[in-house]
């Protein structure tokens, strides 16, 4: 397995068998009615700590803006979001965490972090923080081409 093709499919084979393992095992941790693509905007709206508008979220997860819109509609049913209009430009919305959605997101971490942690710990600590560059570096590369 010289050729950088082949280190190139054994690599994405790796990257995706681990994604679908790693889904399905978030999945049935997650609270019930909770869906990754949930938990996803949950938390990013609470890392940031700001608004976004439907379209700037699609973006950040490579995801098309009808995607989106059935995300957030799930979402705010669940009063886990507040969606407002803009008040400059009644065309555009922007989305909210609510105190309910922090909530449902903390819940989500506390359910999902022991089998990550798990994970990492019987890989090794060390050897996952020596992961993020390359991974960092490939995830740009990757957006770049998009």
């Amino acid at each position: 397995m010289d050729k950088p093709e082949e280190i190139a499919i054994a690599l994405f084979g790796e990257l995706f068998m681990a994604d679908q393992l790693a889904r399905n095992r978030i999945s049935k941790a997650l609270p019930k009615g909770m869906e990754i693509s949930h938990f996803g905007v949950l938390n990013h709206l609470a890392r940031i700590n700001e608004e976004r508008t439907p379209a700037q979220l699609a973006r950040s997860f490579h995801v098309t803006r009808g995607a989106m819109t059935n995300t957030l509609t799930k979402l705010e049913w669940a009063g886990h979001i507040h969606i407002r209009p803009d008040w400059d430009d009644a065309r555009q919305k922007f989305v909210a965490i609510s105190p309910a959605g922090r909530a449902a997101r903390d819940a989500a971490v506390q359910s999902v972090a022991p089998l990550i942690s798990e994970v990492v710990q019987s890989l090794g600590v060390d050897r996952v923080r020596a992961l993020f560059p390359v991974l960092r570096e490939m995830r740009v590369r990757l957006e770049a081409d998009v």
